[in-house]
């Protein structure tokens, strides 16, 4: 760190001198222009580039080695750290399943889309601005659909309902889609001022939605999984368990509210201390339930009855470290006030 004192120019501006260091390895001469960004926190960050408000971030990248899953898993990357154009080239020419995985892909995806296409050169690009995204509402919608997931999909492998399974297997990419936007967003603002001006939220908001977020998505995947088990033949719950397990699953989601409640719509710490009790009472439950399948003499039945436990168990879990970050933003908006 180095210190300045600040001069009196003219006798109304005030001037400070930058590190000469840092001016030469940034290419800074007497009339370049900086960009300066005030922060609320009494910092002031002084940026040696042009204006970055309207750049697009660009990429080329050569697939031609990647095999169809590591192309899915580049695409996926490339949306998440930001890039707003890209190009995919393959010297030997992207043949037809190369270009399904791609369009497949862009179906997990808000906002990228297939522009042009050549045998050579696939061009990527971005359609959402930030200026017309709002991370807590689309954190609210996942939110939504996550607890909707959640319910049906408890329910479907209660009830032995496989058209209900199949719909909440469905909509699991409507969340995985959900949470790549906000991921996205979120992974810009870390490296790009203009990107937290734009989304109006600061970044300590960002990263708490982002974190809610991800605990979302993880329970929409144990949803889906707990759908996965009706289609399975073999696999059911037996109906002397069909209303402890509901019953089981009411709690959890409630445990899921009270925290989404304590981050998203100002129920504060009161309501992650709500989630934090519930999950206490809860847990006495599920150990309850896991102690008698020890007993059960039917192994089929004790082990999908186990992994729907399991599941209701981490889904909690993930309420709890949403009640937690909330706490924490609790506290440091009260620290900021």
């Amino acid at each position: 760190m180095e210190t300045r004192k600040v001069q009196l120019s003219g006798g109304t501006t005030y001037t400070v001198s930058l590190p000469k260091k840092w001016a030469q390895e940034h290419g800074i001469d007497a009339g370049s222009v900086l960009a300066l960004h005030p922060n609320g926190d009494s910092s002031l960050l002084i940026e040696a580039t042009t204006d970055r408000s309207t750049a697009d971030r660009t990429v080329t990248v050569d697939v031609s080695t990647a095999t169809d899953k590591a192309l899915r898993q580049r695409i996926l990357a490339l949306h998440a750290v930001g890039f707003d154009s890209v190009t995919l080239t393959d010297s030997s020419g992207h043949d037809p399943e190369r270009r399904h995985v791609i369009e497949e892909t862009l179906q997990e995806l808000s906002g990228f889309e297939l522009m042009e296409a050549t045998d050579h050169r696939i061009k990527l690009t971005n359609l959402i601005a930030a200026e017309n995204v709002d991370v807590r509402k689309s954190v609210l919608r996942l939110r939504l659909v996550m607890l909707s997931m959640h319910r049906d999909g408890l329910d479907a492998v209660i009830n032995g309902d496989t058209e209900l399974a199949r719909r909440v297997v469905s909509r699991d990419s409507e969340a995985d889609k959900l949470f790549a936007m906000i991921t996205r967003h979120f992974r810009r603002s870390l490296s790009n001022l203009y990107e937290v001006k734009k989304l109006e939220h600061s970044r300590d908001e960002l990263f708490e939605y982002y974190y809610a977020a991800r605990q979302f998505e993880r329970i929409a995947d144990h949803a889906e999984k707990m759908a996965g088990f009706t289609l399975n033949s073999e696999a059911s719950i037996p109906k002397q368990y069909a209303e402890e397990f509901a019953s089981l699953g009411k709690s959890t989601r409630g445990i899921i509210d009270d925290a989404a409640d304590a981050i998203l719509t100002g129920g504060g710490i009161e309501a992650a201390n709500g989630a934090l009790g519930k999950y206490d009472r809860l847990q006495d439950q599920l150990d309850d339930v896991d102690r008698e399948l020890y007993d059960h003499d039917v192994p089929g039945e004790a082990y999908v009855l186990g992994l729907v436990l399991d599941s209701l168990r981490r889904t909690a879990e993930y309420g709890v470290n949403v009640a937690t970050i909330a706490i924490q933003q609790s506290t440091r908006q009260n620290a900021d006030t």
